[in-house]
């Protein structure tokens, strides 16, 4: 705060505050909004009703609940007072800020996560392994699908989402980020919605989800894994997209070392599937940034130029998608260490054919 000259840092919903400490916001109309001034003790303003759930660490912060009758915009004001500048958590109900501008007229705004996100990129040895157990439990359920222990054909997409959505929270994880099942031609619609569509002998099924697993601190870290399997022996044209879908995964996540820009990685992974004439068919960037969030910073795309440092994990997927047809999509978590990339996810990388 003090390098970029914010005064307070005023965080309300989302993954900045229980990142800080431990207690997440419910998504209300009731305020609950952290203020960290850059200096002198942070306070938690927090709904009376609310306070209960909060584990109160008086080495971090004071707690102030408010009651129905009051305006919790009044007191995170007074706590602002004339701080010429403050940033505020890129989530927070646009009411909030509009109404809080109007009580701190000689107050500038600014993004939160120009504070935050350098800050959450770069992830100490407790965050890689709580990621790290993450990625280990849905690895287990990647492989029980590529060991065919997951019935496939002759249910639905939302049968199967539903599942691995059951099998994340057998795995230890707190909640479901997400289960993404296309199967055919719907897999190459990368954020397909899984549906009524039935899963068929002879296609392929894209199955992407991901949760967050809690740490005992409370802080929460994400997990994310995409692996495709094929109902039968997928045909040579398959099998072949699959090839330079592999190779292009492998030399994103073999680019991911400290010091290299990110847009050289995404150019890693991009430049093997242009080289097959299969460039159209890749529309998204190469990976996002992982932690307490599913999408943080670093993102892995052309145009950041933010080279990598030790600490940072993020997504290597590289996907090709044939409209009207087919997709794949094949991705790992990794960390840039000193000692070079660090994949997460060990689940089978090839393209696997089940009987199931």
């Amino acid at each position: 705060m003090d390098a970029q000259g914010v005064d307070v840092l005023l965080l309300s919903v989302g993954a900045d505050l229980p990142w800080l400490i431990g207690y997440e916001a419910m998504p209300l109309e009731r305020l609950t909004m952290l203020v960290v001034p850059r200096e002198g003790d942070a306070t938690l303003v927090v709904p009376r009703l609310e306070a209960p759930r909060v584990t109160e660490r008086g080495d971090l912060f004071r707690l102030l609940p408010w009651g129905e009758t009051e305006d919790p915009l009044d007191l995170v004001a007074s706590l602002v007072g004339a701080a010429p500048v403050a940033a505020i958590g890129d989530r927070t109900w646009a009411q909030f800020l509009v109404d809080l501008m109007a009580r701190t007229p000689g107050t500038t705004f600014r993004r939160g996560s120009e504070v935050t996100g350098p800050l959450r990129a770069v992830k100490d040895a407790a965050e890689v392994e709580a990621l790290a157990r993450a990625s280990a439990a849905v690895d287990r359920i990647a492989a029980e699908l590529q060991g065919g222990q997951i019935p496939l054909v002759g249910r639905t997409e939302a049968e199967l989402s539903a599942e691995l959505s059951r099998r994340i929270l057998a795995e230890g994880h707190h909640r479901v980020n997400f289960a993404i099942v296309a199967a055919g031609e719907n897999a190459a619609s990368p954020h397909h919605e899984a549906g009524s569509r039935v899963i068929r002998e002879g296609e392929v099924v894209l199955c992407d989800f991901g949760g967050t697993m809690l740490t005992d601190d409370g802080a929460g870290y994400c997990s994310d894994i995409t692996r495709c399997v094929h109902t039968g022996e997928p045909s040579a044209e398959f099998a072949e997209l699959y090839a330079v879908l592999h190779e292009a995964q492998a030399a994103g996540v073999a680019a991911g070392v400290v010091g290299r820009p990110a847009e050289e990685v995404d150019a890693a992974a991009r430049d093997v599937i242009a080289a097959a004439g299969m460039g159209e068919w890749f529309i998204h960037r190469t990976g996002h940034g992982i932690g307490v969030e599913e999408h943080e910073d670093p993102y892995i795309v052309s145009g950041n130029t933010e080279p990598l440092v030790a600490g940072n994990a993020f997504s290597i997927e590289p996907g090709i998608y044939v409209p009207g047809r087919w997709g794949a999509r094949l991705e790992d978590i990794v960390v840039s260490t000193p000692d070079g990339p660090r994949s997460l996810n060990e689940a089978e990388h090839a393209l696997v054919a089940v009987d199931a």
